[in-house]
């Protein structure tokens, strides 16, 4: 069982939500990344979604794409970011770790360091899942298969405009969780409607039997307990990264754990979700 399964199957045990932060790794400072995991771990993040800088992030809008350009500025690329990793795992070797981002500096990686060395460098660095924005399913069973040998769930998106038919291509080799994005366009853009994305879950349960978390317009504590009513886990990224840009060093780590302890407090203020909540069965 890989730990992303192990982090949700022990949270369903207790009818708790998954609360998953993301943060641009190496913004808003270059070495900050493994501290600011840590903060958000104390805070209470039970996954951690780190974002690898790219030149053309087309799913992103214009707060993490900012965050993006700042992170590569500073020499911020794929090497980088698993040794970030690599660093946070000398202090926790419990919290799942997902790397999101696009499929280009993948692939240069291995074009770089040699056929396969992505996979192998992940794992050794102790990353659990990887989300590539502009991979469809129907494109990367191998890939999928892949990562599944070295421990390391591939993860998918689904939009309010996915059918069925994406649903169940998506069901065939999503590992780990599936990543409702809750509005129509880039990450930040919009009004979050609950409502649509509570009628949204139980047909994505339908399809998909691994948990399901919610992102693109999680914004405060009251939008992560709305969506955590129906959804397995709130994903919130925008929020944080406006939150620090700007601030001294030394105000980052406090800010983001004090803002995640309040979306936390917030999912354990629902009540407990019953087995069949979680999984749709």
């Amino acid at each position: 069982m890989s730990r992303i399964s192990a982090t949700f199957s022990a949270l369903q045990k207790d009818g708790r939500k998954a609360l998953i932060p993301y943060v641009t790794a190496g913004f808003p400072f270059a070495d900050i990344t493994p501290e600011l995991m840590h903060g958000m771990v104390e805070a209470g993040a039970d996954v951690i979604e780190l974002g690898v800088p790219f030149s053309d992030p087309m799913a992103d809008g214009p707060v993490i794409q900012k965050a993006g350009e700042a992170a590569l500025a500073m020499g911020v690329g794929m090497k980088q970011v698993l040794a970030m990793v690599a660093a946070f795992r000398q202090a926790d070797d419990r919290t799942p770790v997902v790397l999101m981002g696009y499929a280009n500096p993948v692939e240069r990686y291995d074009l770089v360091h040699g056929a396969g060395s992505f996979i192998r460098d992940a794992a050794a660095a102790g990353v659990d899942g990887l989300l590539v924005v502009d991979y469809p399913p129907e494109e990367c069973e191998v890939f999928a298969g892949q990562l599944r040998e070295a421990g390391i769930d591939l993860i998918f998106l689904l939009a309010p405009t996915s059918t069925a038919e994406r649903m169940a291509q998506v069901a065939r080799i999503a590992s780990g969780y599936v990543y409702y994005v809750s509005l129509k366009g880039v990450t930040g853009a919009g009004h979050l409607d609950t409502d649509a994305v509570a009628r949204m879950i139980p047909r994505i349960r339908a399809h998909v039997g691994i948990p399901v978390g919610v992102g693109f317009g999680i914004r405060d504590a009251a939008t992560a307990q709305a969506v955590g009513v129906s959804a397995d886990a709130v994903v919130i990224g925008t929020r944080i990264i406006q939150l620090i840009d700007g601030q001294p060093r030394e105000q980052v780590v406090p800010l983001v754990r004090d803002f995640l302890g309040g979306i936390r407090a917030a999912l354990d203020a629902l009540p407990p979700a019953t087995p069949s909540d979680a999984t749709g069965r």
